[in-house]
């Protein structure tokens, strides 16, 4: 029996303190992540890239971030590894010393692929961690893990507006330095999984041969899982076109110069990073159902009418789409947890490996797409994603299952 199964029938307290670190690990590794598409501007001008060459640098990244994820995950279940954390911490560090010296696109690729390992390593043990010290407490716990991911994804923009924009891509080896302290942050997390695993190997003993079962039967998890998948498609490929596209459609569309591009994409991610909070708790609440079905549908509007207004509405819609389409995940993701409570870390990488793998391909197709049609079109038709937030009403709902 796993240590997940143990955890569940003993949740104990919420461990903040440890929430709190892995909040931070997370925030530090998606700010030395989304780093890649900050500089995104500066490696297009340097190595004269198209549009369909920027797709190809994100489809690497995200293939490297998404196919190990499950792979990462299924090991971790079996075997718990202390030190996995800072293991992956370490592929970030490599690929981001290599991202601001190198002048061939082959080798920027190779530079995202190690990045793209590092988050691989990071994403399911440590979501994985967080339901563990959610003392039961889940939607709030995925959600303060959310929030320092998306948090640090907003600051790698404003980092880069800051540091590499003015000065130069070589500047990206001074943000390469904040991985070390990613790794002392991730030290007390490592001492308190290295304690608790003696602590659940006991329970584990003295809970074998009970029988868990899942909530529902397989068929109905299928069935669930794959309107989870579907709704995951319709998410990502709208935020991939933002994270990846949207400086280059704000320059081409407003004229705005790259340093308020990248502050402009600042607000969106900073408002991904306020509605991850809220979704998580909302979940715990009224059901995550609802929050899923709300916040993926709900931003059909806004994104259907933000192609066809001028900067500051675009601004204003962006901050609204980011706030409400992200409390979507931390609810997804501890959904799909509830429905195999025991495969922690399978699920955890299948789900964030197939949102990234989603944003990658989704990233290499619309960048192929502008080249052909424009950047302003992108946004016109990818509009339309949201509304495939609908299939959330087949989704069985947990909580008055669980009541």
């Amino acid at each position: 029996m796993s240590c997940e199964s143990t955890i569940n029938k003993n949740t104990g307290s919420i461990a903040f303190g440890i929430l709190f670190a892995l909040s931070l690990s997370h925030c530090t590794n998606d700010m030395l992540q989304s780093v890649i598409m900050a500089v995104y501007p500066l490696i297009k001008d340097e190595l004269v890239l198209n549009f369909t060459q920027v797709g190809l640098i994100t489809l690497v990244y995200q293939i490297a971030a998404s196919v190990f994820q499950p792979v990462v995950g299924l090991i971790t279940d079996r075997h718990q590894k202390v030190w996995s954390l800072p293991a992956g911490m370490t592929f970030t560090f490599i690929g981001l010393l290599l991202l601001a010296w190198v002048h061939h696109f082959w080798m920027v690729l190779l530079a995202v692929g190690l990045i793209g390992i590092g988050s691989s390593i990071f994403h399911p043990e440590a979501s994985r961690l967080t339901y563990l010290a959610s003392g039961g407490k889940r939607g709030l716990a995925q959600s303060l893990f959310q929030v320092g991911g998306n948090l640090g994804g907003s600051f790698g923009p404003l980092l880069a507006a800051l540091v590499i924009a003015p000065y130069g891509r070589q500047n990206v080896v001074f943000i390469a330095l904040l991985a070390l302290v990613g790794m002392a942050i991730m030290w007390p997390i490592c001492r308190w999984y290295r304690s608790k695993l003696k602590e659940w190997d006991e329970r584990r003993k003295q809970n074998r041969g009970v029988h868990h079962e899942m909530p529902y039967s397989l068929k109905k998890t299928i069935f669930a899982i794959a309107i989870i998948i579907v709704l995951i498609f319709s998410k990502y490929i709208y935020m991939a076109s933002l994270s990846s596209y949207y400086t280059f459609y704000l320059i081409h569309k407003f004229g705005v110069s790259v340093q308020d591009s990248q502050l402009y994409l600042f607000i969106f991610l900073f408002a991904t990073a306020a509605g991850t909070l809220v979704g998580g708790p909302l979940g715990d609440k009224i059901g995550r159902k609802y929050v899923i079905w709300g916040s993926i549908l709900g931003v059909a509007p806004f994104s259907m009418l933000m192609p066809y207004v001028g900067l500051p509405v675009t601004v204003v819609l962006s901050f609204l789409i980011g706030f409400i389409l992200s409390s979507a995940f931390p609810a997804i993701l501890v959904y799909a947890q509830e429905l195999l409570p025991y495969k922690l870390g399978l699920i955890s990488g299948i789900f964030f490996g197939f949102a990234f793998g989603v944003a990658g391909i989704a990233s290499a197709v619309l960048g192929n797409f502008a080249d052909v049609y424009g950047i302003e079109y992108v946004y016109k038709v990818v509009a339309f994603t949201p509304l495939l937030g609908f299939v959330a009403c087949f989704l069985p709902n947990l909580k008055k299952h669980a009541e």
